[in-house]
C-alpha cells in the first residue's frame, strides 16, 4: 500500500561514537487502508531499511576487524582510551608471549626437581613443598604491600617493570632446582622462586591497576582491564601451543638454558619498551623534577631571582599582576607528557632533587644535575632532627631530655613565613667535599588541609631553594659576611623564593600552565604523586 506523502520519519542509528549504522525509515499507510498483523494488531504504517553504502558485508576483511575490535578492545577506540594505549599493549602482548615459552620450560625444570619420573619420589613431599612455597609467598604478599603499597601509584612504571624482573629471577631460580641437592637448600630455592612470584603479583597487579586508570578516558576502567585479560588470555594461550613444540624438542641442558636466556632477555626487553612507551600525566618526584625545572629555567624572571636581584623589581611585578602572569605563561617552555616520558628513567632515587634546566643557547634537555635528597611528609620530630654528617653551622641540632625537646631549629621563623602556606620547609648545607647528593637535605612538613596541589607547591619551592643554594657559594671571607650555607642564609633563600612564586600568583600560574599542557594537577580531592609512603601532618596554632 502506498504511504502518506509528506509523513515519513527517518531513525538513524548510530554507534557509540555516533557514525551511523542503519537508517530507518517509517511512513504511515494511506487513510482509509487497514491491515493486521498475525495477532490481530492494527499496522499503521511501515519501516523501510536502508543500509549504509559503506556498509561491510558480512565475513569481509573490513567486518572480521571491526569483530576483533568490539572483542579484544574498549567500545569506543581509540577514543575511549588514551594514546599510548596501543603501542603498550603491543609490548606488552609480545612480552607475555615470551614469558609464557620460558614458564613452561621453568614448570619443566620444577616438575624435574620435585620427583616426577623418579620412582623413589613421595607425592607427600612433593605436596609439603607446594606448602612451604605456598606459605612464604603469601607471607612475603603482607610484608611487600605494607612496604611498598603506597609507592605502587606514583611510581607504577618502574614496578611493572620490576614485576617482570621478579618473576624472570623466579623462572631462572625454578631451573636451578634440579641441579640443586636434594633437601633443604633445594626447598630453600624453591621457596624463594615463591617470594619472588608473589612479589611479582603484588606489584604487576597494582600497577596495571594504575596503568589502567591511565588508559582510561570514558570512565571505562572495568572495561579496559577486562579487555586486558582478554588479550593476554589469547596471548597466553598462542604462547603455550607455541611453547609445547619448544619444550619438546628442546630437552637438553645447554639448549634449555640458552633458549631461556633468550626468552628472558626478549621478554625484558619487550617489557621495558611497554613501560617507556607509556605517556604519565601525573607528576611523581622524577617528572616534578624534569617539568618544573625546565618551566623555571624559561621562566625570565628566574635570572634576577638567581642573581639576587629579586627585591629591585618586586614592585614592578606588583604593579602589573595581571599582564606579569599571562606574559609569562606564553614563554614559559614546558615539557609535555610525551616529551617527559623520553626523558625519565625507569629506575630512579626516589627523593632526589635533580635540575633539568634547558642550556642556554641550545635545544634539549641537559644531563640532570643531582641538587640533594628531599623528604616529604615527615614527622614533625623528624623535621627537627639533622643529619649527624652535618656541619654544626649548618644544620640545626635537636636533643632530648625526658618528654622535651631542645633544638637550634628557628621554628617561630619558620612559622611565621610559612604561615599562610600549608607546608613549613627546612634545608641543611653540608661539607662539599661529601659530593652533590650530600649537599642538601631538605624536609618538608605538611599541615593538616595540605592538598596534591600543596605538595606540588613545596616541591617546586625546594628544587628552586637547593637551585639557588648549590650555585657557586661565596667563600672565605665573603662567606662570613653573608652567612652562607648558615641558618640565616638558608631562612633569606626561603623567603626570597617563597616571595617569587607567591607575587602575582606566579606559582597559580604554573598549575594554568601545566594544565593547559596536558598535565594533571587539578587534584584537590585526589592523590599525591609525590608521598611515595604515607606520612605525618601538623596543625600549628
Amino acid at each position: 500500500m502506498a504511504p502518506k506523502d509528506g509523513n515519513a520519519i527517518t531513525f538513524t542509528e548510530v554507534d557509540e561514537l555516533n557514525n551511523p549504522a542503519l537508517t530507518f525509515i517509517y511512513s504511515e499507510l494511506q487513510s482509509g487502508t487497514t491491515l493486521k498483523d498475525e495477532m490481530g494488531n492494527g499496522i499503521r504504517g511501515r519501516v523501510d531499511i536502508a543500509h549504509l553504502s559503506g556498509a561491510s558485508t558480512p565475513w569481509s576483511v573490513k567486518s572480521v576487524q571491526n569483530l576483533l575490535i568490539d572483542i579484544f578492545l574498549p567500545a569506543g577506540y581509540p577514543h575511549s582510551v588514551s594514546e599510548d594505549y596501543i603501542p603498550y599493549q603491543i609490548f606488552d602482548s609480545l612480552q607475555a608471549f615470551s614469558s609464557s615459552i620460558a614458564g613452561l620450560l621453568s614448570s619443566r625444570a620444577v616438575l624435574q626437581g620435585v620427583g616426577v619420573g623418579n620412582a623413589d619420589a613421595s607425592p607427600t613431599s612433593a605436596l609439603l613443598l607446594h606448602i612451604l612455597q605456598d606459605t612464604s609467598g603469601r607471607i612475603a604478599t603482607i610484608f611487600f604491600a605494607h612496604r611498598v603499597g603506597t609507592a605502587l601509584e606514583p611510581e607504577c612504571k618502574m614496578y611493572r617493570f620490576a614485576a617482570d624482573i621478579f618473576n624472570d629471577l623466579a623462572m631462572v631460580l625454578d631451573c636451578l632446582s634440579p641441579m640443586i641437592p636434594a633437601g633443604v637448600s633445594r626447598v630453600t630455592v624453591l621457596s624463594a622462586a615463591g617470594v619472588l612470584r608473589a612479589l611479582c603479583g603484588v606489584a604487576g597487579g597494582s600497577s596495571k591497576a594504575s596503568l589502567s586508570a591511565h588508559f582510561s578516558k570514558w570512565g571505562n576502567l572495568a572495561e579496559v582491564n577486562a579487555k586486558d585479560s582478554s588479550q593476554e588470555t589469547v596471548i597466553s594461550l598462542v604462547g603455550m601451543l607455541v611453547g609445547s613444540l619448544v619444550v619438546s624438542h628442546i630437552t637438553s641442558f645447554t639448549a634449555t638454558w640458552l633458549t631461556l636466556l633468550a626468552l628472558l632477555t626478549l621478554h625484558l626487553s619487550l617489557n621495558y619498551a611497554a613501560v617507556r612507551s607509556v605517556q604519565m600525566t601525573t607528576l611523581n618526584r622524577q617528572r616534578a623534577n624534569i617539568v618544573f625545572s625546565s618551566m623555571l629555567s624559561s621562566d625570565p624572571d628566574f635570572a634576577y631571582l638567581a642573581a639576587n636581584q629579586w627585591q629591585s623589581i618586586h614592585q614592578q611585578h606588583l604593579q602589573t599582576e595581571l599582564g606579569m602572569r599571562e606574559q609569562n605563561q606564553r614563554r614559559l617552555q614546558i615539557p609535555s607528557p610525551a616529551d617527559v616520558s623520553r626523558q625519565e628513567r625507569i629506575f630512579d632515587a626516589s627523593g632526589m632533587l635533580q635540575w633539568h634546566g634547558l642550556p642556554p643557547g641550545k635545544e634539549g634537555p641537559m644531563a640532570p644535575e643531582t641538587l640533594g635528597h628531599c623528604q616529604i611528609g615527615v614527622s614533625l620530630r623528624d623535621f627537627m632532627s639533622s643529619s649527624s654528617s652535618s656541619s654544626s653551622s649548618s644544620s640545626p641540632s635537636v636533643s632530648t631530655t625526658s618528654n622535651s625537646l631542645k633544638t637550634a631549629l628557628p621554628l617561630k621563623a619558620l612559622a611565621s613565613l610559612f604561615n599562610d602556606e600549608n607546608y613549613i620547609l627546612i634545608f641543611t648545607t653540608r661539607s662539599p667535599s661529601l659530593g652533590p647528593r650530600a649537599r642538601i637535605s631538605c624536609k618538608i612538613l605538611l599541615k593538616q588541609h595540605a592538598t596534591p596541589k600543596t605538595h606540588l607547591k613545596a616541591w617546586m619551592h625546594a628544587l628552586l631553594v637547593a637551585r639557588l643554594l648549590t650555585r657557586s657559594p661565596p667563600s672565605g671571607e665573603d662567606k662570613k659576611k653573608t652567612g652562607c650555607g648558615t641558618t640565616e642564609m638558608i631562612l633569606s633563600t626561603l623567603s626570597r623564593t617563597l616571595d617569587f612564586l607567591n607575587v602575582s600568583s606566579r606559582f597559580e600560574g604554573y598549575i594554568d600552565a601545566l594544565g593547559d599542557k596536558g598535565w594533571e594537577v587539578d587534584v584537590e580531592g585526589g592523590v599525591s604523586a609525590l608521598e611515595t609512603r604515607i606520612g605525618r601532618r601538623v596543625v600549628v596554632s
